[in-house]
């Protein structure tokens, strides 16, 4: 016996000895990948740009030392910073290092307003520099096709394909699946374009909703045609004819055939042509540096004499707007202490508020208009919309001094909904659960989620979303100078693209971050002033330690559903809505 715990006790030592050594080792192992990510990069001599666009194209991203770990807690989504992208291109104009960007873009993982931001850099970045910019991919999708049309050569595999058959999505509703399950869902609403609503309630789009969908859907197609036959002198109708003909099933000839492409090419042959361009020795391999790596170089700065006092907050709110949202999202008593500071710092001239949000919670929403509002009272305040920035995202920009939004992002969805599920059939006749309750008054279990409203209750609730949906109204017309009933006329849960929106007033001009920037310039009279990005990032390896098992859970999580998880996401979703919401209708995704 004596034996038995002799090694019992030294098996138990050597688990705990091992799990510490493991530990430190796996400390220094970050530290020294953390270490190695701040050394300063420097670009090699007849070097190329590779801009390969293949991670998830957010507004901006921590610089992350651990992107290529596969490891259960890591980030599984691997993020790239618009911002990264831009000043990258921005920088290569000067740097006599990078001979050309190449542009490796297959699927543009990115929204559209990205994408118009990305092909604006570069036709600005042609305007001014001598350097080609070369495009090659196996296969181009409509968003990247579209940023390749851009380059001074386009090139496609002779066995790729571009993928170009117009606009579409679809919606996905669940009235008869949840009338199976005996749940009745319970909808209060304003504006009858406000179809977040709309899955629970019908099996079809409404008329309203069709209609919204197809005016930005053919906004934006017709924009991105209106480029690309700029840049490939190919007429509007012919690209509508091959788009008809689904040329995502057609080989590399055709495209080549039509004025797609410049030329088609295998990957050997475009390397020799990139050695060419990069006067790199045949055979020899070719220099060149990402856009991640890009970024930390640092910009050569000119001369100034000004003071460094005037400066201006570039203040980023992406994501679904929640009073539960961490760092995913825009939290509303966060980014309103973050908007306040900034108010109260004499040494911030102005603001550009960068948004890139669906909506979400309307209190959170009004929580940050109060803020917006009084800073655009005391300083300069911009908005400069991404690719989304409807409803409650919307509300957050209408006490801006201007608004700046790309053609093609999406906005508008001024309207408010709320739902409450009544899944009493399901317990009682389904699972055969029954439900008794005590209450001190008549409605003490309102909401339940065992019965349905009665008829005071209901009206309650369709008052109090009326109360919201005027006050949403009532702010968007002080914000935008506008009658209370021109904004109800273009309100109703109605979603636009950012060019219909310039048109009805909720804009004042197209444009990206460089012109709310410019234009947040000129209307505070700065000559020299530098950009402070705002909220401070979280660190990587500060992130990392604070998602601790959630982190695990949701990795292991996509691991088993695959294409499953983004239907999980939504019911966990919706099972975690507090309140009444001012959110766009839908999370768009077009293809």
């Amino acid at each position: 016996m004596k034996e038995f715990f002799k090694f019992t006790l030294a098996t138990v030592a050597g688990i705990v000895l091992t799990g510490i050594i493991g530990f430190f080792l796996m400390m220094m192992v970050i530290g020294a990948i953390i270490a190695s990510s701040e050394k300063q990069v420097a670009v090699p001599s007849h070097s190329m740009l590779h801009m390969k666009l293949d991670k998830l194209i957010v507004d901006r991203a921590p610089e992350d030392p651990f992107a290529d770990l596969e490891i259960p807690g890591f980030e599984m989504v691997r993020k790239l910073g618009l911002k990264d992208v831009l000043s990258s291109i921005e920088k290569a104009v000067e740097d006599e290092h990078i001979r050309c960007i190449y542009l490796d873009v297959s699927a543009f993982n990115g929204g559209m307003a990205a994408a118009e931001e990305i092909r604006n850099a570069l036709a600005a970045f042609k305007e001014v520099s001598d350097k080609p910019i070369y495009a090659y991919s196996d296969l181009y999708d409509q968003k990247s096709y579209y940023l390749a049309t851009i380059a001074d050569r386009v090139v496609l595999n002779p066995q790729g394909a571009i993928d170009f058959r117009g606009l579409g999505g679809e919606v996905m509703f669940y009235k008869k699946a949840l009338e199976k399950l005996g749940v009745q869902m319970q909808v209060i609403r304003h504006g009858k374009f406000k179809s977040a609503v709309e899955p629970y309630m019908l099996d079809k789009m409404s008329a309203e909703n069709r209609e919204q969908r197809m005016v930005y859907l053919n906004s934006m197609w017709n924009h991105m045609l209106s480029g690309i036959s700029q840049a490939r002198n190919i007429s509007v109708d012919s690209l509508n004819a091959l788009a008809d003909g689904i040329m995502t099933f057609r080989k590399g000839q055709k495209a080549w055939e039509a004025g797609m492409v410049d030329t088609l090419l295998y990957k050997d042959q475009v390397l020799d042509e990139l050695r060419e361009i990069t006067g790199t020795a045949p055979k020899k391999g070719i220099s060149s540096i990402s856009v991640v790596d890009y970024a930390r170089v640092p910009v050569k700065k000119g001369n100034s004499s000004k003071s460094k006092q005037e400066k201006i907050a570039v203040i980023y709110a992406s994501g679904e707007i929640s009073p539960m949202a961490g760092d995913e999202g825009i939290n509303g008593e966060k980014l309103s202490r973050e908007i306040r500071k900034v108010r109260q710092d004499s040494t911030f001239k102005a603001i550009v508020l960068r948004i890139d949000s669906p909506g979400g919670s309307a209190y959170d929403s009004e929580v940050i208009w109060r803020e917006v509002k009084l800073a655009a009272e005391e300083k300069v305040v911009v908005v400069s919309m991404s690719n989304v920035a409807a409803s409650g995202g919307y509300y957050i920009a209408c006490a801006a001094d201007k608004i700046v939004a790309q053609p093609n992002t999406v906005t508008g969805s001024i309207g408010i909904f709320g739902l409450i599920p009544n899944a009493a059939e399901l317990l009682n006749e389904k699972l055969g659960i029954t439900t008794d309750v005590v209450k001190t008054n008549e409605h003490s279990d309102m909401p339940s989620l065992t019965r349905p409203l009665d008829a005071f209750e209901s009206s309650l609730m369709q008052n109090y979303i009326e109360e919201g949906y005027d006050l949403f109204i009532s702010r968007v017309a002080d914000g935008r100078k506008m009658d209370k009933a021109a904004v109800d006329a273009i309100g109703q849960g109605r979603v636009w693209a950012g060019e219909n929106a310039l048109k009805i007033g909720l804009v004042d001009t197209l444009g990206g971050l460089d012109v709310a920037v410019s234009e947040a310039v000129k209307m505070a009279g700065l000559s020299h002033y530098k950009l402070i990005s705002l909220p401070e990032l979280t660190d990587p390896f500060t992130m990392l330690m604070k998602g601790g098992s959630r982190n695990v859970r949701t990795w292991f999580l996509k691991k088993e559903l695959g294409d499953a998880w983004p239907f999980y996401e939504q019911v966990k979703k919706l099972s975690g809505m507090k309140g009444v919401y001012a959110r766009m209708p839908y999370d768009i995704v077009i293809n």
